[in-house]
């Protein structure tokens, strides 16, 4: 069997597959101790080998583990659970905690070309968790929420700090909550769909990530792009980075 391990800011996911077929996941929250979550998740397996990938793909080597370990990029992960997961895919949106990547594939699954925002929370899952406290909503339950909204205001701010003093301000000005919350998220994939744009969107799209859990954000895709075009979101998109991982650690355990 074969492990991935994607360490990301706001979670970790643990996978085992074997012949491409997932025979163990599980997440926990990344908290502010990452290696002992790792621990937690690794405990009682043990893979031919493990890859491990997100922000915190270098930490893992500092464990003493009895089988053989290695890291990849964010990138590289996805492109390979997106091809594995959906081998008719040529784009890849991953939307997590910290970052948004789109990447661009050939018809095999390799990178063409990729974009990445890492340097502010703008358009992530860290500017949705933010803004959804603001309507004192848990994070799970704000996609939900945001799609009884029906007359969006625009919302010029993607700064995250910025765009709560936008949504306080009009709700001062007497603006439903939920349109607000769906102006937010509309933000969002306006920021995220000009990222694609720049890389070469080809659908089949795979959306991949902990937002695309979010039923309005995949919606609000679905709106920009035509509903005839194909957007594909796996059961579990949060775990497309280990799966990705894990076939990784099979091909350089056969060498």
């Amino acid at each position: 069997m074969f492990g991935g391990i994607d360490i990301g800011s706001r979670s970790t996911e643990f996978v085992l597959q074997k012949d491409g077929e997932v025979v163990h996941r599980a997440q926990l929250p990344t908290t502010f101790s990452p290696l002992e979550q790792c621990k937690k998740l690794l405990s009682g397996h043990s893979p031919d080998c493990l890859v491990a990938t997100g922000y915190g793909r270098e930490l893992i080597k500092t464990l003493e583990l009895p089988y053989q370990v290695d890291a990849i990029t964010e990138i590289k992960a996805h492109a390979l659970g997106a091809h594995a997961l959906f081998p008719e895919a040529r784009t890849v949106l991953d939307i997590g905690g910290q970052d948004t990547k789109a990447i661009s594939l050939n018809a095999k699954g390799g990178i063409v070309r990729f974009e990445m925002n890492d340097r502010c929370a703008a358009g992530t899952g860290k500017f949705l968790e933010y803004t959804a406290n603001v309507f004192q909503v848990g994070i799970e339950e704000f996609g939900a929420y945001a799609l009884q909204g029906r007359n969006p205001p625009l919302i010029n701010s993607m700064c995250t700090v910025f765009a709560e003093t936008e949504a306080t301000s009009l709700m001062a000005q007497g603006a439903r909550p939920e349109d607000i919350a769906l102006a937010l998220h509309a933000s969002v994939v306006r920021r995220t769909s000009t990222m694609l744009k720049r890389v070469g969107l080809v659908f089949p799209l795979v959306f991949s990530g902990g937002v695309a859990n979010n039923g309005c954000i995949r919606k609000l895709l679905h709106e920009n792009f035509g509903k005839k075009e194909t957007i594909c979101v796996a059961e579990e998109p949060d775990m497309c980075g280990a799966f990705g991982a894990s076939l990784w650690a099979e091909k350089c355990y056969n060498g």
